[in-house]
């Protein structure tokens, strides 16, 4: 017990529990309306929240050094999962996107996969000393990051991105590949959101709230009016307005403003203190890693699970364009939980192999 990281392991309960009662409060108006079930997201939520924390125990109990040998295998897979998404009659298509993978009896989002799979690929690949790989680094994230944006899912793609390049300087490259990169990746962002319409919205939304009000500004407007109602200590649980369908993406990518609503100022401070802790715990163990390897992972699992939380809480505070990015273990989404359980309960056995009693 002494080698649990109780902190992390705490955290990671209490938000889940915390999500699961939010997914149920926000999204029971519209289950009903749709399903005829006021418990039908919060049940399949259950499910994979099963299945998570049972990942998770797994995970923890599994020597890290055995992902080492199946770091290859598993990016493979996922890859071949993220060029399924484009081929009938796997392809499931929803509200424009190609970004689930249909098995019949339930669906998966490879991209969230790939989130750890290459995590544990790179730290892998950048555990042992290699010359002049840069060049090999650009074309594993541009195939990667090429899938994602077909999709299309510019989010996801810049967690990848964010991830991937940690893990790269985290395993002493050259700072010189940095500056390289970071125009490379500024202009092909630039580029990238000109050319999709919807993309493009998006931001002149996000720069011009008052245009378009029935339409493309909609959501935020009713985001900042979820944040605003909620004042101090918010209109207490169970009784939002925007959960009543005025609020888009409720139970999912915009459910930190109906929390918000709910609770307040005060409430959610507590909520994103939860989360920083959470983080905090993740890079302590990654710089008490006993190896390389091991460094490398917790470093890149706290990265993309920090870049998830601070890009939904940045678009639900209207500080960037709005995204489809979840909010880790509250959001409603089967594929993202048990992925964002699995990396926790490799974080668990990183600290519980850690020298030092972190």
């Amino acid at each position: 017990m002494k080698k649990i990281d109780l902190l992390l392991f705490i955290s990671v309960v209490f938000l889940g529990i915390f999500g699961l009662f939010m997914i149920y409060d926000a999204s029971s108006f519209v289950a009903f309306r749709d399903f005829s079930d006021k418990y039908h997201y919060v049940k399949e939520h259950s499910f994979w929240m099963i299945i998570g924390f049972l990942s998770l125990v797994f995970f923890s109990n599994l020597n890290y050094h055995r992902l080492y040998n199946l770091s290859v295998p598993l990016l493979i897979a996922s890859i071949l999962l993220l060029i399924l998404v484009f081929i009938p009659p796997f392809s499931l298509k929803l509200l424009g996107a190609r970004r689930w993978v249909d098995l019949g009896f339930f669906t998966i989002q490879p991209s969230e996969i790939v989130k750890l799979t290459l995590a544990i690929y790179l730290s892998a690949w950048f555990s042992t000393k290699e010359k002049g790989r840069f060049i090999a680094f650009l074309l594993l994230i541009s195939v990667v990051l090429g899938l994602i944006f077909l999709q299309p899912d510019m989010g996801t793609a810049v967690i990848i991105l964010v991830e991937s390049v940690a893990i790269y300087f985290l395993s002493g490259a050259n700072l010189l590949h940095l500056f390289i990169l970071t125009p490379l990746a500024l202009i092909a962002a630039i580029i990238l959101a000109i050319a999709e319409p919807y993309r493009a919205a998006r931001i002149a939304t996000f720069l011009n709230f008052n245009q378009d009000i029935a339409s493309t500004s909609y959501h935020v407007r009713q985001i900042l009016i979820a944040l605003g109602s909620g004042g101090l200590l918010g209109v207490g649980l169970g009784n939002s307005l925007q959960k009543y369908a005025y609020l888009p993406e409720n139970a999912t990518d915009s459910i930190f403003a109906i929390i918000a609503e709910e609770i307040g100022f005060v409430g959610s401070v507590f909520i994103i203190s939860v989360f920083i802790l959470l983080i905090w715990r993740g890079f302590v163990i990654s710089q008490n890693a006993r190896d390389l390897f091991g460094k490398l992972l917790a470093g890149g699992i706290s990265t993309f699970i920090a870049a998830q939380v601070l890009i939904n809480l940045s678009a639900q505070t209207a500080l960037v364009p709005l995204t489809g990015i979840p909010l880790p273990f509250i959001s409603y989404g089967g594929t993202a939980l048990v992925i964002n359980l699995s990396s926790i309960g490799i974080l668990l056995n990183i600290k519980k192999q850690s020298h030092k009693n972190i």
